[in-house]
Order: C-alpha cells, then structure tokens, then sequence
C-alpha cells in the first residue's frame, strides 16, 4: 500500500527532531528537498512524503554523531547513487571512518570495513525506515500503512 499522506514542515520537525530552522535550510540549499511539495512564497508549505522523512532522520542521526553538514551533503550523494543501482535503500548501511563515508549493501561488506579497520560508526537505512513506520502508526493510527522500502528512493531524485 501506498502512502499519499503529505507532511508538513511543523509535524516533520517533530518526527525527526529537528528545528524548523534547520528543516528550512536544508531545503533552501538543496540537502533535502521535499518530494511532494515545495514551498512557493509566502503562505504555501512543503509536503514531505515517508521516504523524505526517513532521508531526513538519517541525516539527522549523522548530525548527532558528529559529522559535519558537509560530509553528510556527500552521505546524501551516495544514497541518490544507490538510486541509480536500484538497490533498495533499506538494504543499505552508512559507513564512514569520520573522513570518507562507504555505503555498504551486505554484511560482509560491512565486516569487511571493520575489519581493515576503516570503520567507526555505521547508519543502518532499513531500522530507522522501520523504526519511522511504528512511530507514525502511532500517530496516525487510522491512516493507511506507509510506504514500502521500494518507495524511498524515487524522493532521492534530484
């Protein structure tokens, strides 16, 4: 099933953990676009789909092991590469060494990282996918179920 459900900048601030101001300026500079909607002058809203608001945890889970906004402008890079692999973005995990980031699809390759020692922190793309699908269950308990991991990737466009 599908989910048509547009969320608007307030409700994705507090889903995400984020400030408005923060939401706004990554859309400003092209970080994150809403895929739905966006802004147009004064009184129009951006709509976020599921797939948006997953992009943007991810983002913010980066934030908050340090990495600078930079270096998650290239995170983002390689998830819209993995758009063009068709490799389905909750298969893919985050991995960086705080100076170069790797998108890893399997666990050995993610083994493969730790072990040369590359690694120091990884983001699994698939748990917070289903970590946002409860959350938004939650409170939206009578709205449709949201989309399926196949979904994520075509609000990756560019």
């Amino acid at each position: 099933m599908t989910d048509n459900r547009g969320y608007r900048a307030p409700q994705v601030c507090n889903i995400v953990s984020i400030t408005y101001r923060q939401l706004d300026y990554w859309a400003r500079t092209g970080l994150l676009r809403p895929s739905l909607a966006e802004a147009h002058g004064s009184g129009s809203q951006r709509l976020y789909s599921f797939g948006d608001i997953v992009q943007l945890r991810v983002v913010k889970r980066l934030l908050d092991a340090g990495m600078s906004l930079k270096k998650i402008r290239s995170a983002m890079d390689i998830l819209r590469d993995e758009l063009s692999s068709e490799q389905p973005l909750a298969d893919v995990t985050l991995l960086s060494d705080g100076i170069t980031i790797y998108a890893a699809h399997s666990s050995d390759e993610v083994v493969d990282v730790f072990r040369r020692g590359q690694g120091v922190f990884g983001i699994a793309v698939g748990p917070v996918q289903a970590e946002l699908e409860g959350e938004l269950y939650s409170l939206f308990p009578d709205e449709p179920a949201v989309a399926a991991a196949p979904d994520i990737p075509a609000s990756l466009e560019a």
